[in-house]
Parts: C-alpha cells; sequence; structure tokens
C-alpha cells in the first residue's frame, strides 16, 4: 500500500475488507478481510496507474482504493463460484 508501513497496511486493509464484507454482503474472517483489503487496495490503484498515471496516497485514500478493490474481487470470485 502505497505510503503506508506494514502495521498501518494491516489496519487499513481489515477497515476495507470489512467494509466490502458488509457491502457486498459476505461473511469472511479477519485474515481474509485484511487479505482482500491489501490486495484490492494494490488491485485497484493499479487499475487507476494504468488509466490515470495516478494512484491514491494517505489512509483515506488507501481505504477508498482497498474497499473498491475489494469489492471487485469478492464479485469477481462470487461470479467465479457460481460457474462452477
Amino acid at each position: 500500500m502505497t505510503g503506508l508501513g506494514w502495521f498501518a497496511a494491516l489496519v487499513v486493509g481489515a477497515l476495507a475488507g470489512w467494509i466490502a464484507e458488509k457491502i457486498m454482503k459476505r461473511d469472511h474472517g479477519l485474515l481474509l478481510n485484511i487479505f482482500m483489503g491489501i490486495v484490492g487496495a494494490m488491485l485497484f490503484n493499479a487499475i487507476l496507474g494504468f488509466i490515470f498515471g495516478s494512484s491514491l496516497g494517505g489512509w483515506i485514500g488507501q481505504l477508498f482504493a482497498g474497499v473498491v478493490g475489494a469489492c471487485i474481487l469478492i464479485a469477481a470470485i462470487n461470479a467465479f463460484r457460481s460457474r462452477s
């Protein structure tokens, strides 16, 4: 996560994953929330970097990126599971 230390990345990732979990009406554990939040932020920042050449910074920016990215990941997992 851009500009955050490892502890802050864990906290923001957990919060972003939890928010995305509630938005998508899913029930995951703490570790999966952290993973989804961190990977989601990396995914969404990569998308923003590709499209706009920039990414979001700071706590709020990373929280937003994590929530949006985690929602994208949850939707992709749901689509994959429904096909199987």
